[in-house]
């Protein structure tokens, strides 16, 4: 076992809310270390929709996922966390009152006075389609995300799949690309119903092609696609020429080692008090969309309000002999100085 690595606060799970507890926590005196199981900052935003834009962060009208992560990356700077990525918390173990033991796969050991679990819905990957050896063309041909745009330009892409997803990179990626194919398994899509009306309009003008069936094989040697052979409702056989395939599935949640962390569960979600957002073990909270609560509403700015209101009580583990004077970051010349800005 390595040598423990101590800190006040350790948040597992390094998206937006992830990183907004970090300001919360470091206005307050809290020094943070975050795990997150991905292999990139910002959790969710930068993993599924990096260029997507998110327009319901209060006083930014449009940001993309990318966006919000590098903007909440430059607000917690003053704080300096530390970031450990490609791991994930195997165990939770109490060793204080409080005081808990973390330990990732990769033996990594943490010490500290309180855990905040900002782990969306645990770890999530993409469904495979149940395709014979998809595997060989992953990450060279066949891609479950788009993270940039530009490296389909000139492509001729296979998107799979009938849901938002599909829809939104077969509109985003049109303008790119050199030919796009949607296919879904049946002529209905449960995407936004404007998506689908511009989809349909570029397939009556001839910009770009729909089919109606499944993958059944996938044609190239060496990860490099050539083309997909498709097995129709009317179970006829056709081929379409493709260099890239993107399937949208949707995406498998998985809560992992969570339910072994000796949390309440609830639906495969934890339930937490809303003063505070603790759970039922005194010391970790659970902020984002991994919690529950009455009325809850799984938005980033819910769980911007619970990293507020954690910090709060994480004060009190920390420094239980120190009293919290409540301040304001306009008005606090102490506060300012943290930040840099005084």
């Amino acid at each position: 076992m390595s040598e423990a690595i101590k800190t006040d606060v350790l948040i597992i799970g390094a998206g937006p809310c992830g990183l907004f507890a970090v300001f919360e926590l470091g206005l307050l005196d809290m020094k943070v270390h975050l795990v997150d199981i991905l292999d990139k900052i910002g959790g969710q935003c930068a993993e599924l929709y990096p260029e997507k834009p998110i327009y319901d962060i209060p006083g930014i009208p449009l940001v993309t996922g990318q966006g919000l992560t590098e903007a909440l990356l430059e607000q917690i700077k003053p704080f300096d966390p530390t970031f450990h990525l490609n791991e994930m918390v195997e165990s939770i173990e109490k060793i204080g009152d409080p005081g808990f033991r973390v330990t990732t796969d990769a033996g990594k050991v943490f010490e500290c006075k309180v855990v905040v679990v900002s782990a969306g819905g645990g770890s999530f990957q993409p469904k495979r389609p149940p395709v014979p050896g998809i595997e060989a063309y992953e990450n060279t041909s066949v891609f479950y995300a788009v993270r940039k745009m530009e490296q389909f330009r000139d492509r001729e892409i296979l998107i799979v799949g009938g849901g938002d997803s599909a829809l939104d990179w077969t509109l985003n990626l049109h303008p790119l690309a050199k030919r796009i194919t949607l296919l879904h398994r049946r002529d209905d899509f449960r995407a936004a119903p404007h998506s689908v009306e511009q989809m349909r309009k570029l397939v009556a003008d001839g910009k770009m092609d729909l089919k109606i069936g499944q993958v059944t094989a996938l044609e190239g040697a060496d990860g490099k696609l050539s083309a997909a052979q498709v097995k129709g409702s009317d179970n006829a056989m056709s081929t379409i020429s493709c260099d890239t395939m993107l399937p949208f599935f949707g995406l498998t949640m998985k809560l992992g080692p969570v339910a072994n962390w000796g949390l309440q569960l609830e639906n495969n979600l934890i339930p937490v008090e809303t003063a505070s957002f603790e759970t039922n073990v005194p010391g970790i909270f659970a902020i984002g969309d991994i919690n529950t609560y009455p009325g809850k509403l799984k938005l980033i700015l819910s769980g911007f309000h619970e990293g507020a209101l954690m910090a709060q009580k994480a004060h009190r583990y920390v420094y239980p002999d120190k009293r919290l004077v409540f301040q304001y970051t306009t008005s606090s010349s102490s506060l300012q100085k943290k930040l840099g800005v005084n």
